[in-house]
């Protein structure tokens, strides 16, 4: 069906907004450009991020040993707020908000009426009628075009709020320092506000990270990120506290089986090719779908698609022999058959294994389950080898630390 002129000519003004400027610099970019030793950039929803800050290993071992600094304000942020917000949000998102009670986080997705994914992120829940939905993806007009009829306003505010993720076994410690008094109490998915002082703003904290880790996202304005920063800094500096890239941040998420709007699915709205859109089921989160909370976006596509087991892919965890990382390889049965494509791959330094997550295209990885092959080229003097190495299905998470969900986390 073609879009309304409507939705068109609001599609194309939010196109010009938000696709021909030039990138943008977060409220935390000077401190990160203060660490930034590589000159290694890249662009994250229209700003400027850092890929890898000084050293990757370095930042890694951060995450898992001390306490990381990663900025979030990239991620976009819609504040949806209104009577019938709640209706609103359970009618857009697969699972129930009704069950999500004020101060809480919901890990959810969106489907498109097919019950392809839109996208995936986080809820936050602030009162009976204030939430916040943030995402990878921009998604306004969809979002405007499924709130007719419902007494909701939706507005983006990526650029009101500043975010920082702390993760890592120091994390809570590093808070503690920095006077965020109470912060250990702070369970999983919950949220708390803590005034500003001296006049200065609030920060939101919610224990919620990317990482599998310990760990916690801080939100403020602009204005305020650089002081929460610098705070933040002198607290953490004795426990080894280090600024991060997305480089780090993609091995600790590969670790702890998170996946990645276009990373290991395409969002149904960025999609060109038809076949590259993914359901629920296929991208190994079919455990949100609540089918008997009412009707919601895709519902009655993924009812049709649960009852004739007509999925078409599966993501499934990978342990592949020896240490190469098989990022983006094709993945094959018995050395010859096609199977499907890995989406992320790293070797794992806290697991020791080579790991991944691959798309496989049914029967495999769902009646068949072995005889995998995975195609890597080895870099030896100066030369590619091409290998074909073992590849075994492995359960998600890869990882799983009994101190990201302790409360209150242990002083490390």
């Amino acid at each position: 069906m073609p879009a309304s002129p409507a939705r068109s000519e609001r599609r194309q003004n939010w196109d010009k907004l938000h696709y021909l400027q030039p990138l943008l610099h977060t409220p935390f970019h000077k401190r990160i450009a203060e660490h930034m030793t590589t000159d290694d950039w890249s662009p994250w929803g229209g700003y400027v991020a850092a890929h890898v800050v000084e050293d990757e290993e370095l930042e890694y071992t951060a995450i898992r040993n001390s306490s990381s600094l990663f900025d979030i304000s990239p991620m976009v942020k819609y504040r949806v707020e209104g009577r019938d917000a709640e209706a609103y949000l359970n009618r857009l998102t697969l699972r129930n908000v009704t069950k999500l009670v004020p101060n809480r986080v919901q890990y959810t997705a969106w489907c498109d009426d097919d019950g392809k994914l839109l996208d995936d992120g986080t809820l936050f829940r602030f009162s009976k009628s204030v939430f916040r939905l943030c995402c990878q993806e921009r998604h306004l007009p969809w979002l405007l075009d499924s709130a007719i009829g419902f007494n909701v306003k939706i507005t983006e505010e990526t650029e009101e709020v500043a975010g920082l993720a702390l993760q890592g076994p120091t994390s809570c410690w590093t808070l503690k320092q920095a006077g965020f008094k109470g912060i250990e109490t702070l369970k999983p998915f919950q949220i708390a506000t803590f005034k500003g002082t001296r006049g200065g703003p609030d920060t939101v904290i919610s224990r919620t990270g990317f990482t599998g880790d310990l760990g916690y996202e801080l939100f403020t304005t602009p204005n305020g990120a650089l002081p929460l920063w610098d705070k933040l800094w002198k607290a953490g500096k004795p426990r080894g506290i280090r600024v991060i890239g997305s480089a780090a941040l993609d091995i600790a998420r590969l670790e702890a089986g998170f996946i990645a709007t276009n990373a290991d699915f395409m969002a149904s709205e960025q999609a060109i090719r038809a076949d590259r859109v993914r359901s629920p089921y296929e991208a190994g989160i079919e455990w949100m779908l609540n089918f008997e909370k009412g009707p919601y976006n895709g519902r009655r596509a993924l009812l049709a698609e649960r009852d004739n087991n007509a999925s078409k892919h599966i993501l499934v965890g990978l342990e592949i022999d020896g240490n190469i990382p098989a990022h983006q390889a094709l993945v094959y049965h018995g050395k010859k058959t096609d199977a499907g494509i890995i989406t992320a791959g790293a070797w794992s330094p806290t697991a020791k294994r080579n790991l991944a997550l691959a798309v496989l295209k049914r029967p495999f990885g769902s009646k068949i389950k072995d005889d995998f092959w995975v195609e890597v080229y080895a870099m030896r003097e100066l030369q590619y080898e091409k290998r074909m190495v073992r590849a075994r299905i492995a359960p998600r998470p890869f990882i799983k630390l009994a101190r990201r969900t302790a409360t209150p986390p242990g002083d490390v």
